[in-house]
């Protein structure tokens, strides 16, 4: 994994000095890809430009999406920030180091960052768009960080598993692959009956969570693919004797 293959996502940022300050942090890190969710034109570059300093090309070479998905298609997982556990979010979250560890072994694909808006944070229904959670430990007391300085701390474990290049590693599969692997694998438990119609989302977002998190390969996913496609034919061809 390179540097040049991390991007940060800044999701619906409030504070147009927030994301200066932000690109900073990128910059001293060695990271200059930068993608927003949310328009251009809402944000004063002027007052960007004050707090980014010589990092001010992030924001100009920035581009901007109109949800997580689009921002993040391309990639092979995209972590949500979060410093909230809860019912509907995620459940298996890792510390900053942990996740750097992890994606420190894979040789190439696209790594996402997603960070939310300064007051709220990631919404629950945006953190579930992200394949994994990352916490920053902070004290319960005083939790909140402010964006560029969450920025900064992930920024800097990630610069420092990934300074040194890997020996070893692979290409990863983007989410937008891993998606039709997915969809292949709910086809087939649907075709054996495993679940009904309204269980499939569900279905789905738990095993695009559980392979984005394994990083599969583009054989692995293939090999998946070929074992629950033959699991769902034996099945049928059983029940069709039965019958």
């Amino acid at each position: 994994m390179k540097l040049d293959d991390i991007y940060i996502i800044l999701c619906r940022p409030d504070e147009s000095r927030n994301i200066g300050s932000a690109c900073r942090a990128m910059a001293n890190m060695g990271m200059k890809k930068l993608r927003i969710v949310g328009k251009k034109a809402d944000y004063d570059e002027e007052k960007v430009k004050t707090l980014a300093i010589h990092a001010f090309s992030i924001w100009e070479n920035a581009v901007f999406f109109d949800s997580i998905e689009a921002a993040t298609k391309d990639c092979y997982v995209s972590a949500g920030t979060t410093r909230r556990r809860g019912k509907k979010r995620k459940e298996w979250l890792l510390t900053p180091d942990e996740f750097s560890t992890k994606v420190n072994d894979i040789e190439n694909g696209k790594v996402a960052v997603i960070f939310g808006n300064e007051r709220t944070g990631l919404t629950d229904e945006e953190l579930e768009c992200c394949t994994l959670g990352v916490k920053i430990p902070t004290d319960e007391e005083f939790g909140s960080l402010n964006l560029s300085h969450a920025v900064q701390i992930i920024c800097y474990e990630l610069y420092k598993h990934l300074k040194v290049p890997t020996l070893t590693g692979y290409t990863p599969i983007t989410l937008e692959r891993l998606s039709k692997t997915v969809t292949s694998l709910t086809d087939d438990l649907k075709k054996v009956g495993f679940f009904s119609v309204t269980g499939r989302p569900e279905m789905e977002n738990f095993w695009t969570s559980v392979f984005a998190r394994a990083a599969l390969s583009e054989g692995e996913a293939q090999y998946i693919e070929k074992i629950f496609n033959k699991a769902a034919g034996l099945i049928s061809r059983q029940s069709s004797k039965q019958d």
